[in-house]
């Protein structure tokens, strides 16, 4: 793959931009609303390569890097970063993850029709007793004759609820702690699946969350991806790329506060004149801007820190709380400046602060990714 900044990538930037003036944008308010996944939108994605940006052509992806991704979660997420997450879950969690880590076979199986979208992919790890500690999950994979039988709940599940294709991770050997939890491919067909139920969120609304049991579900050992008790390699790959990739989200929020800020301190008048000449306006405005820069800043440098070595954690760390946090606290003088019409849901800031909120929290705290940067510097002996 290609270096993420050196990539021709403007040309994506323009036809990202112009698929989601078309067909994102004018659903954005309803998904919202009705908590409506849009799931032709995924098939028509799929159309352009949009889903699978980091996997080969053969595969049916455009064969670049990680700053392709990110172009495409950032130009999504201003007009719906509910979609954006979907979007980011399935390319980035299952897809990227799979092209990675999977072998020939699984690859030639699962990702053309993730790529095309007629399978939607969802990344099962978080577990109702297991969110910050992702290595302390209780799901269990005892082999079964030629395979595995899966038992466990998993919470939380982004695409959850409407996903074919899901990356399950279970503990094969659980007297080994982080040394013995193994990766899984499995379909939603497979009988013991079953989707607990829909969650209904703050946020994010348009992006399905759900709770997930495995009941005895039987997976051969070529669903196996890596090697047995080795999937905590790929699952901290995964998360370190995931927040990397996913920074584009809060930065794309950010994009979209300010310009929708700015136009409307250019029109809207009080007092005779029009509010963007009042310097508490502007000094908002700068903010805005210096958050948006700083946040794009941290991006590219932890996409070129993922591209090269996805096992570092510090750079794709930082880039998403940096830039989560600022998301959220953009989004709210945002509405500000909008004044009482913000607070309204007829403008869309209201909807981008509740939806900013979730990335503070979603693949890994603040708070634990401050430990994981900190941890990192210290070197070994910190862990806690």
């Amino acid at each position: 793959m290609a270096d993420p900044v050196e990539e021709p990538l403007e040309e994506l930037r323009e036809a990202a931009r112009r698929f989601v003036n078309q067909e994102v944008r004018p659903i954005a308010t309803r998904m919202d609303r009705e908590d409506w996944f849009p799931r032709e939108l995924f098939r028509k994605l799929g159309e352009y390569g949009f889903l699978a940006p980091t996997v080969p052509s053969e595969f049916g992806g455009l064969g670049l890097g990680y700053g392709a991704q990110a172009v495409l979660l950032e130009e999504i997420a201003r007009s719906s970063p509910a979609l954006a997450l979907s979007v980011g879950a399935h390319s980035n969690l299952v897809v990227d993850n799979l092209y990675r880590n999977g072998n020939d076979r699984q690859r030639a199986e699962f990702l053309p029709p993730l790529a095309r979208g007629d399978a939607i992919g969802a990344l099962a790890l978080t577990e109702p007793g297991a969110g910050s500690d992702a290595v302390g999950l209780s799901t269990r994979a005892e082999r079964h004759g030629a395979g595995y039988r899966l038992n466990g709940s998993k919470q939380f599940i982004t695409n959850g609820p409407v996903a074919q294709t899901l990356l399950v991770y279970a503990k094969t050997a659980p007297g080994q702690g982080a040394r013995g939890i193994s990766a899984f491919l499995l379909s939603s067909d497979t009988p013991g699946f079953t989707v607990a139920r829909s969650l209904d969120k703050m946020g994010m609304r348009g992006s399905p969350t759900g709770e997930l049991a495995l009941q005895d579900c039987a997976v051969g050992a070529d669903r196996l991806l890596g090697r047995e008790n080795e999937g905590v390699a790929v699952m901290m790959g995964g998360l370190n790329v995931e927040r990397a990739v996913l920074s584009a989200i809060p930065v794309g929020i950010i994009a979209e506060c300010l310009e929708l800020a700015t136009g409307y301190a250019r029109e809207r008048e009080q007092f005779g004149k029009k509010i963007g000449q009042f310097e508490l306006i502007q000094e908002k405005l700068a903010n805005m801007y210096i958050a948006l820069e700083s946040s794009r800043g941290l991006l590219q440098h932890a996409l070129r820190s993922v591209q090269h070595d996805t096992r570092s954690a510090r750079a794709s760390s930082a880039a998403l709380t940096y830039a989560s946090e600022c998301s959220t606290r953009v989004a709210l003088d945002a509405i500000q400046v909008f004044g009482g019409y913000g607070y309204m849901r007829e403008y869309p800031v209201e909807r981008l602060a509740r939806d900013a909120k979730l990335l503070e929290i979603g693949a890994g705290t603040s708070e634990i990714r401050r430990l994981v940067i900190a941890r990192e510097l210290l070197g070994a002996g910190f862990e806690g």
